[in-house]
């Protein structure tokens, strides 16, 4: 979920309008405060009230995961446990990656498992190594999910015979979550149980699809519906990133705005590009 804002504030009631709408389109949950959440943009005060209003509009049947990973140990342990002091109901956890020449699979192992020890939610290990520069070792992943309070992983890249190894080495109750659009199909093809997408958030339709294809075997059905998302997916993503998936927001009907500065937002050109694929893409829906 992206975060909306308003005269450079966090806009909750445009939150309001937008989970409203993604509950509607029949998403099992929102991650709220992730990547593409700004989230590194937002001081601790900003972040409790983004998940105060997600609260507000998920329903108790549905899933709300907070990105709560921080630098240190202890600040993640801190907002970890705010956040289920706020109701979230599992935390998503990125590797810290200030000292990332020194983030080592035995460091993360000891951050990981000191979170998880003193979380009172479920948590989910957050590998994002393109933006981290951080990546896991099948080792580590195979420790960490071995932990009863570590529930699963969202794997943001695209390799898929790394994905696949992932889900070879943790034991079938750790959930493998697709991380990334351009690759959902592929993904849930080699075992992940769902996707933490951004394109969700634009044609959250289109993804349930997918994920529905698959899982009744109509393979050749969800490669078809993967082929015709995959270009917006990378627009909103590896091409224009947050600016870019924020202007996609307001195409799409939604409350995305502008982002927060240092960020700038998508230019026209951009604009054109993502109302153009997104109009082909509602055909296809």
């Amino acid at each position: 979920m992206p975060t909306p804002f308003r005269d450079g504030d966090v806009d909750t009631s445009a939150i309001a309008f937008n989970v409203g709408k993604w509950m509607h389109a029949g998403l099992g949950g929102i991650v709220a405060l992730g990547t593409n959440g700004e989230s590194g943009l937002l001081d601790d005060g900003e972040s409790d009230q983004v998940l105060a209003a997600v609260r507000e509009s998920v329903p108790a049947d549905r899933v709300l995961i907070a990105g709560t990973g921080r630098e240190s140990t202890r600040a993640t342990i801190a907002a970890t446990r705010r956040a289920a002091a706020l109701g979230a109901d599992a935390a998503l956890i990125r590797t810290p990656s200030f000292f990332k020449t020194m983030s080592t699979p035995a460091l993360l192992v000891r951050h990981y498992t000191a979170v998880a020890d003193a979380s009172p939610i479920p948590i989910l290990l957050y590998s994002f190594p393109n933006a981290t520069g951080v990546a896991f070792s099948a080792d580590s992943v195979a420790r960490l999910a071995e932990h009863t309070n570590i529930v699963g992983m969202k794997e943001s890249g695209t390799d898929a015979a790394q994905f696949a190894q992932f889900v070879d080495i943790a034991p079938p109750s750790f959930a493998m979550l697709a991380g990334t659009g351009t690759v959902f199909y592929p993904d849930l093809c080699l075992g992940a149980v769902g996707g933490i997408l951004a394109i969700a958030a634009v044609v959250p339709e289109m993804c349930l699809r997918i994920l529905k294809a698959v899982r009744e075997g109509r393979y050749d059905v969800a490669r078809q519906l993967q082929k015709e998302m995959t270009t917006l997916a990378r627009l909103v993503t590896s091409g224009f990133g947050v600016p870019g998936l924020k202007a996609a927001l307001d195409l799409a009907g939604y409350k995305g705005g502008d982002p927060r500065p240092p960020l700038v937002p998508a230019p026209a050109e951009a604009r054109e590009q993502i109302r153009a694929e997104l109009a082909r893409v509602l055909e296809v829906v």
